[in-house]
């Protein structure tokens, strides 16, 4: 493992997925090279190490890439034993928290990304998605959700944060409720006790440069299926 402190992350500043990686190498304390990649330009070097999808992020470690974020995830937490473990040595739950990461990511944060393009019924699917995470909490922590700090931070409480860190912009630009005390309070405690960790806080991007950029993404979806 000589080599395995040769860390590169390349990514694009807003993407909720490169940001799930750097928490958790900061987390990790694991020290890398951050290189910002043009989405709309994209790079030899990326398209090299990402022919498949052709997406960040993308970690290299001396040398050999690794694709998709939550695969990345479980990478770091088997290969650097500091810091806290992502994940749980049960296997049943590993299994259910393996779950419940992809279900953020592909059923709540698509349909996310929808309200870009439409409005009433992809807001209605992200409400139902977001209910039945909510209910799902209760079962995930039957005693309730503990004290959470950087020493035990696991990998869906990485995914909440990096998925709902920025609801409130979120929620200005859309007009749509996401995080709501009275519909969702586990949720809305979860996310609230994950933004005050001062590793979070300092990772966290100005509002105003977040709901500029949700207004560039809706008026290029909107522009792309009027075309």
């Amino acid at each position: 493992m000589a080599e395995e402190n040769k860390v590169r992350l390349h990514g694009m500043w807003v993407s909720p997925f490169v940001r799930l990686v750097k928490l958790a190498l900061e987390i990790k304390g694991i020290e890398y090279e951050y290189v910002e990649e043009d989405l709309k330009n994209k790079s030899l070097v990326l398209l090299n190490y990402n022919p498949i999808h052709k997406k960040v992020p993308v970690l290299v470690v001396n040398g050999k890439p690794l694709v998709e974020s939550l695969i990345i995830l479980e990478y770091i937490d088997e290969t650097w034993k500091n810091g806290p473990r992502f994940l749980p040595e049960d296997p049943y739950k590993r299994a259910q928290i393996r779950f419940w990461c992809s279900f953020i990511h592909k059923q709540v944060f698509e349909t996310m990304m929808l309200v870009l393009k439409s409005d009433g019924e992809a807001q209605a699917k992200v409400s139902e998605r977001l209910s039945t995470l909510e209910e799902e909490i209760k079962n995930i922590f039957p005693e309730g959700i503990q004290v959470i700090d950087q020493k035990n931070v696991g990998l869906l409480d990485l995914v909440i944060v990096s998925t709902f860190g920025y609801y409130k912009a979120q929620e200005e630009y859309f007009g749509l409720k996401l995080i709501d005390p009275e519909k969702t309070p586990l949720l809305f405690s979860w996310l609230s006790a994950l933004l005050e960790l001062p590793v979070v806080k300092e990772s966290l991007l100005p509002h105003e440069k977040v709901v500029g950029f949700l207004k560039l993404m809706r008026e290029a979806a909107l522009k792309s299926t009027s075309d």
